[in-house]
């Protein structure tokens, strides 16, 4: 069984850091892809180790992802 999930990829110092937020399940890496390939296996262990309980417990179905304007300075 496969499922689509969320992948937000930042610049953190040298590096980009990697975050599912429908399991909040992190990683990085020294680049985007590798920062996503990276992900993508930590993803991997979650399902294969995680309890059917922790996963349930853990899953946000409904993520959003969207921009907002704000004024600031």
């Amino acid at each position: 069984m496969t499922k689509q999930l969320t992948a937000i990829i930042e610049r953190e110092g040298n590096g980009y850091v990697a975050l599912c937020p429908e399991v909040d399940v992190a990683s990085q890496g020294d680049t985007v892809d590798e920062a996503r390939t990276n992900l993508q296996e930590a993803l991997e262990l979650f399902f294969e180790t995680a309890s059917p309980e922790e996963i349930k417990t853990r899953f946000h179905h409904e993520v959003y992802i969207t921009q907002v304007e704000v004024a600031f300075g």
